[in-house]
């Protein structure tokens, strides 16, 4: 007799995880018609805010086939999104739809762009061969998220109210290689325009409007972690 239960905010991060699991027409259309409906129930519910996973693949760098270079370095939220893979597409498509569903709900509906996640295990695993190779990390721009960072931000989304429809970078500030970010630049960006000064292990993806507007602080960083 209390009616439907009233609810503050859906966090929706379930997908095909990326592509070349499932058939690509597959992964475009679980991912493009799950989050269509999460955002269409919230804003039929009256829910008042939707964070969901987007991805670092927008940029069309990821998965491209062959090398791309980003336009402009570090790359942030104003970067062109141009992916060729099925997995990318689907979440500009659900960026579409989170920017239609809020123009026409009011609600909160903010995409998180997020990096490679790491979880803790995964440095004493994983690092030491980007440690040795960094051309491993070109697709990635060089960055990454802790996981504990990720639900930070999270965190941080369902604190702040009234920013309408945003997306958001998700990294930490820590570049994923031993090499410094000239370094980096020297070897895999030469000619690639520099559209802000970078920090000495700055990745070359960014997460500055997260700050800015969320007061979002990534705590971890690999250094820590691996000798």
């Amino acid at each position: 007799g209390t009616g439907v239960p009233k609810f503050d905010a859906v966090v929706h991060f379930a997908a095909i995880a990326r592509i070349l699991i499932t058939p690509d027409n597959e992964c475009f259309r679980v991912n493009t018609m799950s989050t269509y409906n999460v955002m269409e129930a919230a804003v039929k519910l009256g829910i008042p805010k939707v964070v969901f996973a987007s991805s670092e693949t927008t940029y069309g760098i990821c998965f491209a086939d062959g090398e791309r270079k980003p336009d402009y370095i570090p790359v942030d939220e104003y970067h062109p999104t141009v992916p060729e893979d099925s997995y990318a597409m689907s979440k500009v498509c659900n960026e579409a739809c989170g920017a239609a569903f809020q123009a026409r709900s009011g609600i909160d509906i903010y995409g998180l762009r997020i990096n490679h996640v790491v979880s803790p295990e995964d440095y004493a695993t994983d690092f030491p061969a980007y440690l040795a190779n960094p051309d491993l990390r070109r697709r990635n721009f060089f960055a990454y998220i802790d996981a504990r960072d990720l639900g930070q931000m999270v965190d941080r989304c369902l604190a702040v109210d009234g920013l309408g429809y945003e997306v958001f970078n998700v990294s930490n500030d820590d570049s994923s290689v031993g090499l410094s970010s000239p370094e980096v630049r020297a070897r895999y960006y030469a000619g690639v325009p520099l559209r802000r000064e970078m920090g000495e292990t700055e990745p070359f993806f960014v997460s500055d409007k997260a700050k800015r507007l969320l007061g979002f602080a990534p705590q971890h960083s690999w250094r820590d972690e691996v000798g």
